[in-house]
């Protein structure tokens, strides 16, 4: 693996696939896209979202003048199945990656605690024939960068976003525990397969913050792209514990919240500065109209936050790492001037939409893959109408948790073997009355419905499979 300094490779101006021809620039109506994606953002911190608390104009912009979404949901409650869902089109019954780690087959690796506590632990990874986003909307002239958090590599460096799909990338991988150490102050970074030494951060200084960092990635990238279609995926890792920013300069007056409290929100309201930033950057580059901006978080709001002092789940049950509503039900933002209406929706969609949708946007339904879980969402983006309610939504961390929903009904377990709990979430959303006694029959065709969803895995077999 080379290793070389940042200042040796410069601005990259010219990268492997680019030529000097001139390129037919994105439209109106076949925009650029840009995907944003927080990493444990709750649904309720953000201010459009409902935080009386946290900070985030540029992001409360975004829903102020685009659609927003009220009732989307991440593709799992924790980071690599979700991504997984999202960058595949397969729900978590039959996606390659169900968990961030697995319990057969895979690689075993080094897993570093934020407490530097280690331990040896087994992921799988995305195969060469799983089809990305990248490859989707790759196949009909995107160009494609991934700017940060991947986490769909495992521990195999040779399943890292530019060898899934995506022409560029820059950011951490699993398979390398150092490229993201220290979090958020890194030292390491990959551009492609090349580790790049970000010299600012050595010897433990704190002068480059991971979020800045990935900011200019992706600026970086958009400059160079400008005369042509570009996909982006830009996955930050605010606010991912460990909670590890040095200015909370926007929170110093909170008087009442310990130093944990301010520096979550702060990695929030900083992630969101830096958005303003790129939104910025595409207004001055006189790209905002034939831009499409996304964003969304990858799942809820984890134990380590704040939870009952800042709201951060919006009052839903549960966090990250459950299948309850605060583990998955997540902010979504839909923006482009012009052309997405203010408006707000209230259709049930997933992570596992975003695939098709963006293939019809690109006009690169040729490349999706065989038995996609999503539907194409894209009516919704734009102000009309989809049928959105009546499928099967569904969720498995395999042997351990199952969900599913259905219109207004919610059925759910997370634990091994527990009986489905029954939810009605127009009537409780926060899923306080569970149902199931009262309507068994609906249980049980919901208990039908669920096990036809899940497809075996080498990595999270079950006795008897």
């Amino acid at each position: 693996m080379l290793k070389v300094n940042a200042l040796a490779i410069g601005a990259l101006a010219l990268l492997p696939g680019q030529s000097n021809a001139k390129k037919q620039g994105a439209t109106p109506d076949r925009p650029n896209i840009i995907f944003i994606l927080a990493d444990d953002l709750g649904y309720g911190d953000l201010s459009c979202y409902g935080s009386k608390h946290v900070q985030t104009p540029n992001i409360d912009l975004l829903a102020e003048t685009g659609t927003r979404f009220d009732q989307c949901y991440a593709g799992s409650g924790i980071s690599s199945p979700s991504r997984c869902a999202l960058m595949t089109g397969m729900h978590s019954g039959k996606g390659r990656i169900r968990d961030n780690m697995c319990t057969a087959n895979g690689i075993t690796g080094l897993k570093i605690s934020p407490r530097g506590d280690t331990t040896i632990v087994r992921r799988t990874n995305l195969q060469p024939q799983d089809t990305t986003l990248a490859t989707v909307v790759g196949s009909v002239g995107y160009r494609t960068c991934l700017v940060n958090k991947w986490h769909l590599d495992g521990y195999d460096p040779n399943a890292a976003p530019h060898h899934r799909g995506f022409d560029e990338f820059y950011g951490w991988l699993i398979s390398t525990v150092y490229s993201n150490d220290p979090y958020y102050y890194p030292y390491w970074r990959f551009h492609g397969d090349t580790l790049v030494n970000i010299s600012e951060n050595e010897h433990d200084r704190h002068v480059l913050h991971n979020t800045d960092l990935s900011t200019n990635d992706a600026i970086s990238f958009i400059r160079r792209n400008a005369e042509q279609p570009f996909f982006l995926f830009l996955a930050y890792d605010a606010p991912h514990e460990p909670y590890n920013i040095d200015d909370t300069s926007w929170y110093d007056d909170q008087q009442q919240w310990d130093m944990n409290t301010k520096r979550y929100a702060a990695l929030i309201t900083h992630m969101d500065q830096a958005i303003g930033r790129l939104l910025a950057e595409l207004d001055r580059l006189q790209l905002r109209q034939n831009t499409l901006v996304i964003f969304a978080s990858d799942n809820g709001a984890a134990i380590q936050a704040p939870l009952e002092q800042l709201n951060c789940n919006a009052g839903f049950r549960g966090r990250k790492g459950q299948l309850y509503e605060g583990g998955i039900r997540v902010p979504l933002i839909v923006n482009q001037p012009g052309r997405v209406p203010a408006a707000r929706r209230q259709n049930t969609i997933y992570f596992p939409d975003i695939m098709p949708t963006l293939a019809a946007l690109t006009g690169s339904e040729e490349a999706l893959p065989n038995g996609y879980s999503g539907m194409n969402i894209l009516p919704l983006f734009y102000g009309q109408e989809a049928d959105t309610d009546n499928r099967l939504l569904y969720w498995e961390f395999t042997g351990k948790q199952r969900a599913a929903r259905r219109g207004p009904w919610k059925c759910v377990a997370i634990k091994p073997n527990a009986p489905l709990e029954l939810y009605n979430l127009e009537e409780d959303p926060e899923e306080r009355n569970n149902l199931a006694d009262k309507y068994p029959e609906l249980v049980q065709a919901m208990d039908a419905e669920m096990r036809q969803q899940h497809v075996p895995s080498e990595c999270w077999p079950l006795p008897g499979e």
